[in-house]
């Protein structure tokens, strides 16, 4: 039986193109998106690939949407090997911590770091072991040099992530399970926008490598191109 790899936010950009390389390596593909009309366009493009896919509505900035979601999965019959945790926002004005109206701040967090975790803890009772959890997360939430200069709240966003990474990490450490986060670089996407340096393929390479091929050993640590990289 193949592996089944969760995938947020999979219904476009990254996400997407990490189900369809997934997908070519014989996972069985659970793509997820709040976009129920692009979730569906997705899931028809991975069939036509002759991929084995299917679709989970689901907001990852809503506890609702989660657990619902997660009572819809468990009718499937499956267990997860892999979970990637790709779904994330930025926001147009999101210019400063001091001045930015606090809803941008909030939105933000509840997308890429409380969504993320929330996620991982209703849908862990799935997983099977050994198994992989996957953060897509920055560069721009390392604290290892300058910070500053673009989108503060959402590097702030990709900062808690990556905490949440190390901590899960230890705490799913016995169990067998590698918690890993992954920087895609800045990608040609709807978020990065046609200018950015990097191919989708290439953002989603190191996500996919750490869903099939990198060692368990390695849990706890951040990875760009296939390399680790500081906190």
């Amino acid at each position: 039986m193949s592996k089944v790899i969760l995938i947020t936010g999979s219904n476009k950009g990254i996400g997407y193109e990490i189900a369809r390389q997934c997908g070519a390596l014989g996972f069985t593909v659970i793509i997820s998106g709040r976009d129920e009309k692009r979730l569906n366009l997705a899931l028809d493009n991975l069939h036509k690939e002759q991929i084995n896919a299917r679709s989970l509505l689901m907001d990852v900035s809503n506890i609702e949407s989660i657990e619902a979601a997660a009572n819809l999965f468990e009718m499937m019959d499956l267990k997860i090997d892999v979970l990637i945790n790709n779904a994330g926002i930025s926001i147009r004005g999101d210019r400063s911590l001091l001045h930015n109206d606090m809803a941008i701040l909030d939105q933000i967090l509840r997308t890429n770091s409380y969504g993320p975790l929330l996620v991982t803890r209703s849908f862990i009772k799935f997983m099977e072991t050994p198994g992989r959890i996957v953060m897509v997360s920055s560069s721009g939430g390392v604290l290892n040099g300058d910070v500053g200069g673009w989108s503060p709240a959402y590097c702030v966003s990709k900062t808690f992530l990556n905490a949440v990474t190390k901590q899960l990490a230890w705490e799913l450490k016995d169990k067998k399970i590698s918690v890993n986060a992954a920087c895609p670089g800045w990608v040609r996407t709807d978020m990065g926008g046609m200018g950015a340096t990097r191919s989708v393929q290439k953002g989603a390479d190191t996500p996919v490598w750490l869903a099939s091929e990198a060692s368990k050993e390695l849990t706890g640590l951040f990875f760009r191109d296939r390399k680790v990289i500081s906190w």
